[in-house]
């Protein structure tokens, strides 16, 4: 896959095959709509196109909300349609200027001129243009003016990208993984560096690689432990992750750290991937370091019992 930070870097193709949209999390929803993308763009010896953006529009639109949280970064957005076999990924970003942008005007300049459209798959509730004043029907309008079709996406299924994307968020603020990865398909991941913590983890026996993820708008599942798959340079483990404040140590600032099983390598600075499989138990304040200790113990036997119902996965 091609993947393009900027409009302008994008050179018409032949036979471009193209749908829009911000594609969160990669689910079950949206791999209807590249299905049919894909099928279009084989039917016409065609090439895939995805055109979104970022920052995500509300960002940009609405900057003093800073609610908004995304199930992927947009490097794991990327790397999911990777394996999905689109061929280009068109990463535009997104601006006032931007969104001030006609509906024709968006339709000759970046669609027409600058894609080459000559599918274009689409939702009946997509808007586009200043205001978001253009729809559905005026793509419909120009398609004859500049050569170009447009198939629409079935109500039925943008309605399911939106109920997946909903579930998803909400499952994973609750913290339950189990419906949050029968909505994406997969295992819910973040991926983060390891950066050097208090050690408290090496003193209680259960050593910990800390992770910092960059993306402050990434969406981390609630609190608690949780069983993961991990991958770090290219190699698979299985361990317990932690998310939380540590309040049995009156801890200040919210941590995602994970402890991998038979492992003992130095891995500072390394990024790290963290596969979200079974939700153990909600973080709690215990009377004491001795206390916390005997939980981490049965902690780490209620995970591995679980993994060995699973497999690591890594198919995303």
């Amino acid at each position: 896959m091609k993947v393009y930070h900027h409009i302008d870097e994008f050179e018409p193709i032949k036979n471009a095959v193209v749908t829009i949209g911000t594609f969160d999390g990669v689910h079950i929803g949206h791999r209807k709509i590249i299905a049919r993308l894909k099928e279009l763009a084989d039917s016409i010896g065609g090439e895939t196109v995805i055109l979104t953006f970022f920052p995500h529009p509300r960002m940009i639109l609405h900057p003093e909300d800073e609610s908004l949280k995304l199930i992927t970064t947009m490097q794991e957005k990327a790397a999911l349609l990777e394996r999905l076999g689109i061929d280009h990924l068109i990463i535009t970003p997104f601006s006032r200027d931007f969104s001030n942008q006609s509906a024709e005007g968006y339709i000759r300049d970046v669609l027409v001129n600058q894609i080459g459209t000559k599918k274009i798959v689409i939702g009946y509730d997509h808007r586009f243009g200043k205001d978001r004043s253009g729809g559905l029907s005026d793509l419909l309008a120009h398609a004859a003016v500049y050569g170009f079709e447009v198939v629409e996406i079935p109500e039925q299924d943008i309605n399911d990208v939106a109920i997946s994307s909903t579930r998803i968020r909400a499952a994973l603020v609750d913290g339950d993984i189990a419906i949050a990865n029968e909505c994406l398909g997969y295992p819910f991941f973040i991926t983060g560096k390891v950066i050097r913590g208090d050690q408290l983890g090496r003193q209680l026996g259960y050593p910990t690689a800390n992770l910092m993820i960059e993306e402050k708008y990434k969406l981390i599942p609630n609190d608690g432990i949780y069983a993961v798959n991990v991958r770090v340079e290219a190699k698979d483990y299985t361990g317990m992750a932690y998310i939380g404040h540590r309040p049995t140590v009156n801890g200040m600032t919210r941590n995602i750290e994970v402890n991998i099983f038979d492992f003992s390598d130095d891995i500072y600075n390394k990024e790290l991937r963290m596969e979200f499989l079974h939700f153990v138990r909600e973080d709690v304040k215990f009377s004491s370091l001795d206390e916390l200790v005997v939980q981490l113990g049965k902690d780490k036997e209620d995970v591995m019992a679980l993994l060995i119902l699973d497999k690591p996965q890594f198919n995303t």
